[in-house]
């Protein structure tokens, strides 16, 4: 039903993890294969592509449905549906930040302050253009094809890149002096595709799959029971996405409780749940939360 294209290069491996926790698992016969399967009706072709490319397919209806990120998105102007964002990038779960960024010692503090004729080497020029454009810079921008952090001060006097810490940036001895535009990954449809009931369903379905288990990553569920007289003393400390489930056990032994809550702090509340009166204290993974 649904031709689908993901991302190759630096999204290409949290993708594909992300699909396997989704219980969506992508085959290909090896790492370097473009074409893959995944074994589910719903989807009918899988590619794998750069994300560069991504928007301009889906807008073009060779695919369906893809992945990519908003960044992308703007710099092809690709005419493409957004479903929804998937919160990933290539090491955590922020969302990068395509920035400007100057030599350490430059006296530039923000992108209205670029001289005219500025070099700014950027691999994303439409975007980079439109930017300054709007705030009366005028700027000669040019395409890099990879290194542009290292092509100041010789080749450029400003470079737009993307950042998930700023860390890389900071060691090659830059400095940022703006924000361009914030990017998440996001799943895109092809307009006629997602305006087809029988389509638009079928995407609507994977989307809950891949937020489902985002959503469950980095937490657990907690199963425990507690003796009626202490079970308000639990649950002062217990955290919840709503509200704990609470049930009474039989023959009014107490009652059983249960919850979701971040992994980072199971180390801190299960010894403190059962310094509280609790028993039975179980710990369970999730794959999924769908809300």
């Amino acid at each position: 039903m649904l031709r689908l294209v993901l991302p190759k290069g630096s999204l290409e491996k949290a993708t594909l993890e992300l699909f396997a926790a989704a219980d969506l698992a992508v085959t290909r016969s090896s790492e370097v294969d473009y074409r893959a399967t995944v074994d589910d009706p719903r989807i009918d072709d899988v590619r794998i592509l750069r994300p560069q490319e991504i928007p301009v397919y889906v807008a073009d209806g060779l695919f369906d449905l893809g992945i990519t990120g908003r960044d992308w998105i703007e710099e092809t102007g690709a005419d493409v549906v957004s479903l929804g964002e998937l919160a990933y990038s290539k090491a955590t779960a922020n969302p990068i930040r395509v920035v400007l960024a100057v030599g350490g010692d430059s006296p530039l503090r923000r992108a209205a302050d670029l001289p005219e004729g500025a070099r700014v080497s950027t691999e994303y020029p439409e975007l980079t253009r439109r930017h300054l454009e709007q705030l009366g810079v005028k700027a000669d921008v040019r395409l890099s094809y990879g290194a542009t952090e290292a092509k100041i001060p010789d080749i450029a006097d400003a470079v737009v890149e993307i950042t998930e810490t700023g860390r890389a940036i900071k060691a090659a001895g830059l400095r940022i002096i703006e924000t361009l535009l914030v990017s998440r990954t996001e799943l895109v449809a092809n307009p006629a595709a997602a305006a087809d009931p029988v389509k638009r369903h079928a995407m609507d379905q994977l989307l809950t799959l891949l937020q489902g288990a985002l959503e469950a990553r980095g937490k657990v569920l907690i199963k425990l029971n507690v003796p009626t007289d202490q079970l308000e003393e639990v649950l002062a400390v217990l955290p919840a996405l709503k509200a704990p489930t609470v049930s009474e056990l039989s023959h009014h032994g107490g009652y059983a409780v249960e919850t979701v809550v971040p992994k980072s702090e199971v180390n801190i509340l299960i010894p403190d749940l059962k310094d509280r009166g609790a028993t039975d204290i179980i710990e369970l993974p999730i794959s999924k939360i769908v809300h």
